[in-house]
């Protein structure tokens, strides 16, 4: 699956990707060729730096052939670098997100998540309840909390352009090495979901187009229920993590400095 910042341009990354894998021989098998398929979301980011500059074909080839085993990058990079959240005043009072990973062991199997953050709404610590990255007052840098400011009517009309549902979304993969059906595979979607509105408040909002992709890349059975709270718990984490790690770029600021 590929994630990408750069709206629908962010789509053409996926025929580098395709490009890859096609000469390499990786492919659904037809009639007449081997086909790649490479499913793709991507995230509204052209508000920040040049509209101009965003994810082509060649980009996606290189992503492909810079991937490597370890610790994985998180914060201001790959489908994150545009990323942000807390969106109710505006680019004024949005603060940076980034893409963030976590995975856990749940019994012989792992589940594990890579999200980048793009939400309307705030990212909150599900722990607490505190905000961590969100909608900020652009007079004072003092959160506003979107969901009661929301609820108290205080900016009424905002959200309501059908536009707007393409510049906030959050993206993101989910990966087990255990063995899955399409059936199952969507009910760890459902999951991922639920990991997403732990964190993020308001969630799934009317203005919010979020996506989750679900890949089991193993043989080893094992039972459905404890894959769907482990997928809960890592896309929440992801999420904190993609805040946690951002920094200030544009001048929207971000946690990591």
């Amino acid at each position: 699956a590929l994630l990408s910042g750069g709206s629908a341009f962010g789509l053409a990354a996926a025929d580098g990707v395709m490009r890859y894998l096609e000469r390499r021989g990786v492919g659904f098998e037809t009639r007449v060729a081997r086909v790649p398929i490479v499913p793709a979301a991507v995230l509204f980011d052209l508000g920040l730096g040049s509209p101009d500059v965003r994810p082509d074909a060649n980009m996606g080839e290189h992503a492909c052939l810079a991937a490597h085993g370890g610790a994985v990058e998180e914060g201001c990079v790959g489908a994150g670098t545009g990323a942000a959240v807390g969106k109710l005043l505006g680019a004024a009072g949005a603060m940076k997100s980034g893409i963030g990973t976590w995975s856990v062991r749940a019994g012989d199997v792992v589940v594990g998540a890579l999200v980048a953050t793009n939400a309307f709404g705030d990212v909150v610590d599900y722990r607490t309840g505190a905000i961590l990255a969100g909608t900020r007052d652009p007079a004072t840098g003092r959160f506003v909390d979107t969901a009661a400011r929301l609820q108290a009517r205080a900016d009424p009309g905002r959200g309501k352009g059908a536009g707007d549902v393409l510049e906030h979304t959050t993206i993101g993969v989910v990966a087990t090495d255990a063995a899955l059906t399409k059936a199952q595979a969507a009910r760890l979607a459902v999951a991922a979901h639920t990991g997403l509105s732990r964190v993020v408040r308001p969630s799934h909002t009317m203005v919010d187009g979020d996506t989750f992709f679900v890949m089991g890349v193993g043989a080893r059975e094992t039972d459905l229920l404890v894959l769907e709270a482990a997928v809960a718990d890592v896309v929440a984490e992801a999420v904190l993590r993609s805040v946690r790690a951002a920094v200030t770029l544009g001048g929207v600021p971000g946690l990591a400095g």
